[in-house]
């Protein structure tokens, strides 16, 4: 017979790791805790799910309230659990973590349990001292995303459509941190079938270096064949 003593009760959050373009960095959503524990300390930003929520639901209303959008324009996707004991010094904490980006999000306001909120390049917050054990789930957040990009056409959801080539490159080349040959990524990119389709109308010249570029929507594919491999 199920006896919910032996069962100590424990909370549910969820916890977002947020990247966007800022320039040319890939940057990650942080926040600056305003309560114990770890007040003062940097973090990702997230929250307790609520008893008559999905966490989800809960992501989807903690991304509202961080980048003020009623509507998320990006891609959310769960990534992990993440559930060992000790992890919250308040009490036993299970959060389940998601991943999200989007193109050109807006500045950040801090919520109510956080003293600021602010974007940072990823290769900045990876060397922070982040609250919880989010340093952990900033890394597995940002390889995941790295990874997906080899074989999946999520690149699409970092730019604003329509967009030109060099735009698609400029993400690859922030969010693995390499430098691409423009000629080779284009033969890449356009031998990719169903990865991007040209629409009508060119780029304006001072966004690409004075050239007059194609444009481009994303295409019916949802993954890569042959797949783009990390330089």
């Amino acid at each position: 017979m199920y006896d919910a003593t032996e069962y100590p009760p424990f909370a549910v959050t969820v916890d977002l790791a947020m990247f966007t373009l800022r320039g040319p960095s890939l940057s990650v959503l942080l926040v600056r805790r305003g309560e114990e524990p770890f007040q003062g300390m940097p973090a990702l930003p997230g929250g307790f799910v609520h008893a008559d929520e999905s966490a989800d639901v809960a992501a989807r209303r903690e991304l509202a309230e961080e980048t003020g959008l009623d509507s998320f324009p990006g891609h959310l996707e769960q990534l992990a659990t993440y559930s060992e004991p000790g992890r919250d010094p308040r009490m036993r904490v299970v959060s389940v973590v998601f991943v999200a980006f989007a193109p050109n999000l807006p500045e950040p306001s801090a919520g109510s349990d956080a003293a600021d909120a602010y974007w940072m390049p990823v290769e900045d917050a990876s060397r922070e001292s982040l609250a919880f054990d989010h340093a952990q789930i900033l890394a597995d957040a940002l390889e995941r995303v790295r990874s997906k990009l080899e074989y999946t056409t999520l690149a699409t959801h970092f730019v604003e459509s329509p967009f030109s080539i060099r735009d698609l490159q400029t993400v690859y080349e922030a969010v693995w941190d390499v430098t691409w040959d423009r000629a080779n990524f284009r033969r890449k990119v356009l031998g990719t079938r169903g990865f991007v389709e040209p629409v009508e109308g060119v780029a304006d010249a001072a966004s690409t270096g004075g050239r007059r570029a194609q444009l481009y929507r994303p295409g019916d594919a949802t993954t890569l064949h042959p797949p783009i491999p990390r330089p």
